[in-house]
């Protein structure tokens, strides 16, 4: 039985949420023992990068923006949709009815989750300066949090800004990165 990758199209496979990277391994291997990466090419978790403060240091972790589903480009013929189902934590294929045939989905709907998810990746460290020397700004981490700050000055390679911020009428200097301070 020969299948070519044009054949194959980009389904909605719904999975317990929360195991999503381990449900793919699981379809993976599966697919692989049974010799069927003809019809399985890619197993697709959309996912984005989101940015947090941990311990005054900026740190990125990876967010589902489905959670609870995988994208699999695949040709579902014959056992292979069967296959897929029969893996642990797998719920079912979105299809147009319960239990229905799985429903591929357009190539727009695809092209627009391929293009954000290339896009997160692309954008990953590019973040627009969004502060001007001069403007007030309130502190959200460290030691002077929910104090107000001025900036006097934005290093944009380092992504810092020095400030100064008044304690008891004195001004005192203050050197913090953009991700811990916001907007007034």
């Amino acid at each position: 039985m020969e299948s070519t990758v044009s054949e194959n199209k980009w389904y909605v496979l719904r999975v317990m949420g929360g195991k999503e990277k381990k449900t793919r391994l699981f379809i993976e291997k599966e697919i692989d023992r049974l010799n069927l990466t003809d019809f399985v090419s890619r197993i697709l978790i959309p996912t984005e990068k989101v940015y947090q403060i941990k311990n005054g240091k900026k740190v990125s972790r990876e967010k589902n923006f489905f959670p609870g589903y995988l994208m699999v480009e695949a040709n579902l013929t014959g056992e292979v949709p069967h296959i897929i189902k029969a893996v642990q934590n797998v719920l079912g294929f979105l299809g147009a009815t319960k239990g229905g045939d799985p429903v591929p989905m357009r190539d727009a709907e695809i092209n627009k989750i391929l293009g954000r998810v290339d896009a997160m990746a692309l954008i990953d460290e590019s973040i627009s300066i969004p502060f001007v020397v001069g403007e007030t700004v309130k502190v959200i981490d460290g030691p002077f949090n929910s104090f107000n700050a001025e900036i006097e000055s934005i290093d944009e390679q380092k992504k810092k800004l020095k400030l100064i911020v008044k304690i008891f009428g004195r001004k005192t200097p203050l050197e913090l990165n953009f991700m811990q301070v916001e907007k007034i």
